[in-house]
C-alpha cells in the first residue's frame, strides 16, 4: 500500500477590522494556496453570506469528483484504445442543510459528454465510466452515491 500526502494552506482574508465579533461583520473570503500552483480566491456559498465571484468549498468538492472521474476515465480509454477527442462534464450535486445548520451532500450526478473517434468505440466508452468510478479516489472517499449519465458522441460517423 502506498501513502500519498497533500498539503493546502487556507488563509482567511475576511477580517474587516473587528474580527468575528458578529456574524454579519466579517467576510467569508479566504485564499487557497498549494505550493507551486496559482492561488484560488475562496468564500462560502452565497446562501451562507459568501461572495458569488469566488470559489466555494461545495463547488470545489463537486469539481474534485468530476475531475477525478474524468482523469481515470481518460486513462482507461487510452489503455483500451478508445480514442477520446473531447470530454466535458456538467456535474450536479445535492446538499441538504438541517435545521441545526449541519449539512451534507446526498448525491452527485456526473453528466459527461465524450466525443470518441469512431462508432466501434461507443460500447466500451460507455462501459469504462463504471470502471473509472470504481477507481476514483474522491468517489471512494464519499458516503453518498455518485451517479453517471454519460453521452457518447462519434466524431467520424462513417
Amino acid at each position: 500500500m502506498k501513502e500519498h500526502h497533500y498539503r493546502a494552506t487556507i488563509d482567511w482574508t475576511g477580517n474587516q477590522g473587528s474580527g468575528t465579533d458578529h456574524y454579519t461583520h466579517y467576510e467569508r473570503s479566504h485564499t487557497i494556496q498549494i505550493e507551486g500552483k496559482p492561488q484560488l480566491a475562496g468564500s462560502s456559498d452565497p446562501a451562507f453570506r459568501g461572495d458569488t465571484t469566488k470559489h466555494n468549498p461545495e463547488d470545489l468538492f463537486l469539481s474534485s469528483l468530476a475531475s477525478c472521474h474524468m482523469l481515470w476515465y481518460l486513462h482507461f480509454c487510452s489503455v483500451n484504445q478508445i480514442i477520446v477527442e473531447a470530454y466535458t462534464d456538467t456535474a450536479t450535486g445535492t446538499m441538504i442543510e438541517e435545521q441545526d445548520g449541519k449539512g451534507r451532500f446526498i448525491e452527485v450526478t456526473l453528466h459527461p459528454t465524450v466525443t470518441v473517434q469512431s462508432q466501434d468505440m461507443v460500447a466500451q466508452a460507455l462501459a469504462l465510466h463504471k470502471k473509472a468510478n470504481e477507481c476514483c479516489f474522491i468517489a471512494n472517499s464519499v458516503n453518498f452515491p455518485v451517479h453517471h449519465q454519460p453521452t457518447i458522441v462519434v466524431k467520424n460517423k462513417a
